[in-house]
């Protein structure tokens, strides 16, 4: 695999603010596509980094923002203490997360150009479906985030092909918001699927999580970037 470069940025939010986010690409050569990398409630945590540094190690130029930057910059949570996590997540803001959005779509957009994606996790992924509505994108992933309510309500705006992972066993997401997304996604004007690992739990695709499944997770690697390269090449 190629080498990579990777180091914290700031970027400029439109409402003000300034916003840290983890950046990683391929040292020599032009990145193929630019990927925003949603985090999961934990933050832009050790997990979330080597993630993103995945990505560019195939090639892509990954950027993972810090989606609280306004509430707890730097915060990078422990998947033992979901309670320090949760009261700042619930601080997020719909408002908040599109001009992140748009900040990391802008960032992306004015180096390499509209070849741009996402992907999400937990928490991310219901940014990763929000992207989808505000920004113009190539394809987009959501692990286990299930966007409800007035969220939903953007599938119609899809801009991209979108692809869903699901835990059968997640105690998070039952069946019934599952169903939600599916029933919700009927008014997506684009390409749209679900996969749903039957023995998998909540946050079966991170390492550092007791939840972890290695088999739904690399299978699920699989799919994402067999997905990307469809939607990216076109």
């Amino acid at each position: 695999m190629p080498e990579i470069v990777s180091q914290y940025i700031e970027l400029h939010v439109e409402d003000g603010t300034t916003m840290r986010a983890w950046f990683a690409l391929p040292e020599n050569g032009t990145p193929k596509a630019g990927l925003m990398v949603f985090q999961e409630a934990f933050g832009v945590n050790s997990h979330i980094r080597d993630v993103t540094e995945r990505f560019a190690k195939l090639g892509y130029a990954a950027l993972a923002p810090e989606l609280y930057h306004r509430i707890a910059p730097g915060f990078e949570g422990r998947y033992d203490d979901i309670a320090s996590a949760l009261p700042i997540a619930k601080q997020t803001t719909t408002p908040g997360l599109q001009s992140d959005v748009r900040a990391s779509h802008r960032f992306l957009l004015g180096r390499f150009g509209d070849r741009i994606a996402c992907v999400g996790y937990c928490m991310g992924g219901r940014v990763s479906f929000l992207a989808n509505a505000i920004v113009p994108l190539k394809a987009a992933i959501s692990y286990y985030g299930a966007a409800t309510g007035d969220m939903l309500a953007l599938a119609g705006k899809s801009s991209a092909p979108m692809l869903f992972f699901w835990g059968g066993q997640d105690q998070h997401i039952g069946s019934e918001q599952r169903q939600q997304v599916s029933e919700g996604m009927q008014a997506s004007p684009k390409p749209w699927l679900e996969v749903t690992f039957s023995d998998a739990e909540h946050g079966f695709f991170c390492d550092q999580r007791s939840s972890y499944n290695p088999r739904a997770a690399q299978l699920s690697w699989s799919l994402s970037l067999s997905f990307l390269d469809q939607y990216l090449s076109q």
